[in-house]
Order: C-alpha cells, then structure tokens, then sequence
C-alpha cells in the first residue's frame, strides 16, 4: 500500500468497502546545550500498534490450533497474538471491539480465476450466492441502482442454473426476459453459464444482439454456439468483449474497473490472497469460438498491475502461466522458461509457476499427447520451474483406460527422473483430482507431489457410475487420510463459485446445491478444510511463513465472520460473509457491523 511517511497507516475504500482513514504523526526528540554539555530529551516511547482487535474469538489456525481474544497490528504484521495485545496501546492506535465474533486468517484461494473476473465486459455481477429467480432480480436492481442507466449488467460464469432452480418448475433454468426487465429495465443485461451458455438477456439487451446478427428467443434465451460464425452465444461473448472493451475508447479504464469490483468482491467473501491459473489464449481468427474462459494471456495482466500501481490493490495477487501448446516443440513454453521471473514481485503482486497447464492434458488413447506432456514436465523440471496441471477424470472401472491424474503423476516421474527431487523441492501440483484414488494418492504423495482441491462439483454435481471412483470428489477424506500436502481453492469465476464457504459447505457435507448426497464417505471437518484454505495454503504459494495463520511476524490478513464458522448450521455455512477483512493490517473490507465498537479502546 502506498504511504505518505513511516507513520500513516492508509485503509482503503473502494465500491463496496467503506473505509476509515486514520494518520499518525511523530515528533522528533530535540538537543538542548549546556555547560559546554549536549543532552538529549528522553527518547520518544516507540510507536504503539497500528490496529488492535480485541474481544473476539481469534482462531489462529498456529501449530496449536489456539483460539485468542485479541492481537495487535504494527507495520502491516501481527505485532502480539493474544492476551496483552492491548497492553501496548499508542495514542494513534485504532482498536475495534469485535463484540465476541469469530476471526480467522484471511482465506487463501490456490487455484483460481480471478483475472478473468477482472476482465469481464460489462459491470460483473456475481450470481453464486442466489438462490432463486427473486434473489437474481434483486441482486440486479442493486447493481442498476449504483451504475450510469444504459450500462450493462453481465454476470459471465461462477454460477448454475442448479442454484436457483424454481421448486415449482419441472427443469432448472436462467432468469427470463420479462423477469430481467422487470429487475432492470434501464440497463441491458447478459446471463451466461460456464463457458458458453446457456445464455439469456433482456429486451435492451436482445435490441443489441439482434441488430448484430444473434438470435435472440422470445423469451430472451440465446442458444449455446461457438462455432466460427455463429449467431449465438459465441458471437454474443465477442460482441460485447469487443464493443466494451476492444473497441472501446476507455476500454482500458474499464478493465481497471472491472479489476475493482472483482478484488472488492474478493475482499467481501474473505479471500485475501489468490493464485491465479491463467486463461485459454484468445483467437485471433476466430473469437467467436471463444468462450468465458479465453483471454489475451499477454494483455490481461495489465489492467491488475495499473491498478496496483495506483495503489488501489487490496488482496494478494500470485500469477500463474498456462501453456496449453500442441506444437510438440512446445515454442511459448520454451521461451516463457527462458525469459519469464518465477516467484518475482511482492507481497501484493507476484508471478508463481507454470500452470494450470503445462500443455494440453495427456490422453490414453492419444501416445502423441503423452509423450508432449512427459516432454513438458521435464522442460519446466530442467528449468527448475514449479508446475501445476489438472485433472478431471477417472476410471469407469478396473480395465477402463488410464484417467487423466493416473498419465500426469507418470509423467511427472519422468520429470523428476530427469531432475531428480523437482517434485517435492519446488512443490508440483495437481489440481481438482475428482477421481483420485488412494492407491494414486499414495504414488504421488510417494514422488513429493502435492493436489489442490475445489468443490466445483457443488452447483452441478451428481454421483457418478463409476466403480473405481463412486463419488462425485475430490476424495477429501481419502486425501486428507493419506497425508499428502493438500489445500483448497475455488476453481472460480467459470464452472465454480470463488465464495470459499460454498465449498466448505460441499467438503464438510457431501451435498450439491440440490442438497443430494454426491460424495458419499469423503466429508472432513470444519477446521479440516479451514486449514486446507488457510495454513496449508501459505505452502502452495511458497509463503508458509508470511501467510497462512494468525501469528507474531507474518503478514497480517484476517476476517471477521459474520457468524460463528464453527457452530452455525450446515445449510448456514452459505451465508458466512466476511464483516472486516484485514490486508496487511488494511482494512479493505468494513460492512459497518462493528463500527458501534470502535473508540479509544481503554481497558
């Protein structure tokens, strides 16, 4: 964060987070003569903290597991992590009574898409926490209520129709045109699932498409195409990336502002800090082919480093690079090893590893693509770069063909051949691995590697057929059972929610969004998986020991829930919101529940 002196501490205000400024000053000791003899005032008492929070239920997620009732926040670190915290309070500290609120370590999302968020056409309006065509509608109007009439509304991605599935009504579906209209009849609007639909607009937004060729049902549905020359959803996607952002004069300026309200969202639902996975490379031939997942892997970086560089980040940003290459001379990969930093930046902004691919993912019945994928492994182990893959698949059965996860753990043992202990020394991971099995788990955890683990399955999951994997998974009780370093991420804003409590819900429970059972005998606990998105977190980004826990020393990122994440209902875990999220002792995030309990803070 951008200062003025070593004495001001900045808390930051964007769209939806209300801030409070506070600035300290210092004043000099002075000389004095006498006698020929130099004396000095008594030396100034050093500065106090710069935030305390006190009267919670602090869970540190440490070594010990301990729960505290307060800590103090000096320089952007934890200064004091429990009782006497208070102690050391300064004139210019700030101190917030959380009135008995349960706190824990900014979450840590390890797997994620958050730069496509940021680059979204139009005001992106997230839709994973509704839960009915009603929710949507008011979710919609609000977002109206804040932007210029005229401007679209868009939600690209992060959600299922699954959630807000009508009980009264035979099959899931997206909100109508009359029901959009309603909500918003000042402002077009876009709806599109996963990567290319199904999709729905409005009738401001059907008067657009319309006009540029899209065909548009009269009940505002656009039908899910990404040929080259559709008229569908494709050709809808690349017709507003274009006329709001490409062709756009301020088009930059609107992907900073995209940027905002993704990171401003991020800082709501309490994810402080994300590593991003990268994008499917735009094409240049043919964009209506693309879907919400494409971007410009060399362009799209930019709006997040200009609005760093104005000092308006305010969650941690880690950059992964994906390679999805089928040139068996894998020419961008070759070069990005060569001539890209790893692990280069700060503590706000750094550049990570290869992935979430390192190219296409390997298939049993294509040898070509196995030995491309054994090739590239041991390119970035030769390099002495980090990978990450992903993996979606599973066996039927016994004598099904080899899954996915089953060729990549192979070819990382031929890497890590070639470069013997790259796997375990620089942290290799394996992404998503729904149908991971323990023997796999056990050969890979045998070899150093690591997986990273996401409740995707949770909006449109169903338990599968398979006999060699009998659960929609990942298998989080195989996994955490088995020892191997594991930790959680979102996968969002594509097929999955970034909201980490929805995947919590889906880990501790088993159910999806219909509440049906899909990975049956895999639940963990709550404080499991809070520790697989806070502490064993801080590893994947190979920072376990600025991030992770609530500690003296580290970096001081926290939330404070809205409820208490350890007792609350199942069906509650949805609604956990952050109330404060703290960034390097920033307040970034203040929904103005504790503002009552703020003061001078005297015992």
């Amino acid at each position: 964060m951008k200062t003025k002196s070593i004495s001001r501490r900045t808390i930051l205000k964007t769209g939806a987070t209300a801030g409070v400024a506070a600035t300290f000053g210092g004043v000099a000791g002075w000389l004095t003569t006498s006698a020929n003899r130099v004396t000095a005032d008594p030396p100034m008492p050093p500065k106090g903290p710069d935030l305390i929070l006190w009267n919670g239920k602090i869970h540190t997620m440490d070594g010990t597991n301990r729960v505290v009732t307060e800590v103090a926040i000096k320089d952007g670190r934890f200064a004091e992590v429990g009782h006497g915290a208070r102690d050391h309070q300064g004139k210019g500290t700030q101190v917030i009574n959380l009135q008995g609120r349960t706190v824990v370590p900014g979450i840590i999302d390890n797997h994620n898409h958050i730069v496509l968020m940021g680059n979204r056409p139009g005001y992106h309006t997230p839709l994973e926490n509704a839960y009915s065509i009603a929710d949507i509608q008011a979710m919609y109007a609000a977002r109206a209520a804040g932007i210029p009439a005229g401007a679209w509304i868009t939600t690209i991605g992060g959600f299922n129709q699954n959630h807000f599935w009508p009980p009264s009504e035979p099959t899931p579906r997206l909100p109508t045109l009359a029901e959009l209209d309603a909500a918003v009849p000042n402002n077009p609007a876009f709806i599109l699932q996963g990567f290319t639909g199904p999709t729905s607009t409005n009738t401001l937004g059907k008067n657009f498409f319309e006009a540029n060729g899209v065909v548009v049902a009269a009940n505002g549905s656009i039908a899910t195409t990404s040929s080259p020359g559709n008229n569908g959803s494709g050709r809808a996607l690349n017709l507003l990336r274009q006329t709001l952002l490409r062709n756009a004069a301020d088009g930059f300026e609107q992907r900073k502002r995209s940027v905002r309200d993704a990171i401003a969202y991020a800082a709501q639902v309490g994810v402080t800090t994300h590593l991003d996975q990268g994008a499917f490379q735009t094409s240049a031939t043919n964009p209506e082919t693309d879907g919400a997942a494409h971007e410009d892997n060399f362009t799209m970086h930019l709006p997040f480093l200009a609005v760093y560089d104005e000092g308006n980040g305010i969650v941690r940003l880690r950059i992964n690079f994906l390679h999805m290459e089928t040139d068996p001379a894998l020419p961008e990969l070759v070069q990005r090893l060569k001539n890209q930093f790893q692990f280069f930046g700060d503590d706000m902004v750094r550049t990570g590893a290869i992935g979430e691919f390192i190219t296409v993912v390997p298939s049993a019945t294509n040898a070509a693509s196995i030995a491309r994928f054994n090739d590239a492994a041991t390119k970035v182990a030769k390099a002495g770069w980090r990978a990450e893959v992903h993996s979606l698949g599973r066996r039927q059965s016994p004598t099904s063909n080899a899954a996915d996860f089953e060729l990549e753990i192979m070819g990382y043992e031929v890497a890590d051949a070639a470069v013997p202990g790259i796997v375990a020394e620089t942290r290799w991971v394996i992404a998503h691995v729904p149908g991971i099995t323990r023997e796999w788990i056990t050969r890979f955890k045998n070899l150093g590697g690591s997986l990273s683990l996401t409740g995707w399955q949770y909006l449109g999951g169903a338990l599968p057929t398979s006999t060699v994997a009998p659960y929609a998974g990942p298998p989080f009780r195989f996994i955490v059972d088995g020892g191997i370093h594991a930790g959680m991420s979102s996968d969002g804003m594509q097929i999955a929610p970034m909201n980490p409590w929805l995947h919590m819900y889906f880990a501790t429970t088993g159910l999806n969004t219909r509440r049906v059972l899909i990975n049956p005998n895999q639940q963990i606990t709550r404080q499991e998986v809070l520790e697989l998105y806070t502490k064993r977190n801080g590893w994947f980004l190979r920072e376990e020991d600025q991030l992770g826990t609530i500690e003296e020393g580290k970096l001081a990122d926290l939330v404070v829930l809205n409820s208490d994440y350890f007792t609350v209902p199942d069906e509650d875990l949805k609604k956990i919101r952050s109330i404060l999220t703290v960034v390097g002792g920033n307040v970034v995030y203040d929904a103005g529940v504790l503002r009552e309990g703020r003061g001078g803070g005297g015992r």
